[in-house]
């Protein structure tokens, strides 16, 4: 995986017993399938170096991110988030359902919804490390052109809350409403699922931009939450109707070869006997305990039972300063890149897949691949970029693509656990 702008397309999977779509929705829902979607363009059509600005945007990404989902936490329970102590968040929200939205120019997985009566298919980013859905409404403009736009009006199923929201995003911010509508996934109804409807997006979100899809659902716990309603797939969990209240992923930068399960888990990816949970530690994100970091065999004290949110939405690992810095410092010619409190490192490119790490849950190590560690060389030097990075305002750990892209995950939201599983 190289982290320039590289765009993947994601299969949906529904396993056998969902239920019966309404009339003019996809003749196949209900049954075992694969969906693919068309990625806007091929990863190899995209250059291999990356851009320092690029990653600036994306750290910065991941900590609005969080800021707002620890101030949603806050309100929605009524106490700190167990993390936010951890966390130097200054909360950027003025309202309910602030959303953090930024163009980070990494990797997207996204797969299609269909949304409304009679149903009309959107692309959304499937994000674990938040808990809300929007699209793109009719009355959104300039800013939206190229993307297929939500209208609550032509949907008979639509209901408007009356609740606004705002999405933020850099340096700006823009309004939208809540509505509860019908949306499907992999041919699963979540009936009055609550859908945010942008009124504009920044331009960066032009589909002859850089972001292909046209929204995101967030798949992480209520108690993260934005909006006034159920997560999508809480909304699914409750209908009753699927065969597990579980969700599985695969991704990969090989095109077609990246998929989410809805009511399962596609074994003939993984090898069973090596599927290994851990427990969600505290309801919000998907939060457990990692073992330990290592790299050829030595461990980095620093992350000894440290906690790690699982986020598919971040390409990075990123971590502590203390850790990150630990892991790279025996590591010839490893530079570290500082702005602000965010930090990566770089490291010679004859020598960066030498350097791969381990990461051990559950008491199971998982060694990440040279491919998806090196993010690609930077077009100034003769350095590669390295997966993990690191902020001085945060104490603990996301794990993000550059791991995930190595496992295959299952998301248990019955038994609030994470698994993971060596691919096939």
């Amino acid at each position: 995986m190289k982290f320039a702008a590289i765009r993947c397309a994601l299969f949906v999977v529904a396993v056998a017993g969902s239920p019966t779509p309404p009339p003019n929705a996809h003749s196949d829902m209900g049954r075992t399938q694969h969906i693919l979607l068309n990625s806007r363009s091929n990863a190899a059509n995209f250059s291999k170096v990356f851009d320092p600005r690029t990653v600036w945007d994306q750290l910065g990404f991941v900590y609005r991110k969080y800021s707002a989902t620890m101030g949603a936490y806050q309100r929605n329970t009524g106490s700190s988030h167990p993390l936010s102590s951890r966390f130097d968040f200054h909360s950027a929200a003025k309202r309910n359902g602030n959303v953090s939205l930024v163009n980070y120019n990494a990797d997207l997985w996204y797969g299609e919804i269909d949304v409304g009566t009679p149903p009309k298919t959107f692309t959304v980013v499937f994000d674990t490390g938040s808990s809300d859905l929007f699209l793109p409404s009719t009355e959104c403009s300039v800013s939206c052109a190229g993307h297929t736009q939500y209208d609550p009006a032509a949907s008979s199923s639509a209901k408007d809350s009356g609740q606004p929201f705002l999405l933020t995003y850099g340096a700006g911010e823009t309004a939208g409403e809540e509505y509860v509508d019908d949306v499907f996934v992999g041919g699963y109804e979540a009936k009055d699922q609550t859908v945010g409807a942008a009124w504009m997006y920044s331009p960066e979100f032009s589909k002859e931009g850089s972001f292909p899809p046209d929204g995101l659902s967030g798949l992480a716990f209520r108690e993260i939450s934005e909006f006034e309603g159920s997560p999508l797939f809480q909304t699914l969990d409750e209908s009753g109707k699927l065969p597990q209240s579980v969700f599985g992923f695969k991704l990969s930068t090989t095109p077609g070869d990246s998929e989410m399960v809805v009511g399962g888990t596609n074994t003939d990816l993984y090898h069973s006997d090596t599927l290994t949970y851990v427990a969600v530690t505290d309801r919000g994100y998907w939060q457990v305990e990692m073992d330990v970091i290592s790299r050829l065999g030595q461990e980095v004290i620093e992350s000894q039972a440290a906690i790690a949110i699982i986020d598919t939405g971040t390409t990075f690992v990123i971590t502590s300063y203390s850790i990150a810095q630990s892991y790279y410092a025996n590591i010839s010619g490893a530079t570290a890149h500082t702005e602000g409190a965010d930090t990566y490192w770089t490291i010679p490119c004859d020598t960066i897949n030498s350097t791969v790490p381990t990461f051990t849950f559950g008491r199971r190590a998982f060694k990440v691949s040279a491919q998806t560690y090196n993010l690609g060389p930077d077009v100034l030097s003769s350095d590669c970029l390295a997966g993990i990075a690191a902020s001085s305002e945060m104490d603990f750990t996301i794990i993000g693509d550059v791991f995930l892209q190595n496992v295959y995950s299952v998301f248990d939201y019955a038994n609030t656990r994470v698994g993971f599983a060596e691919l096939v």
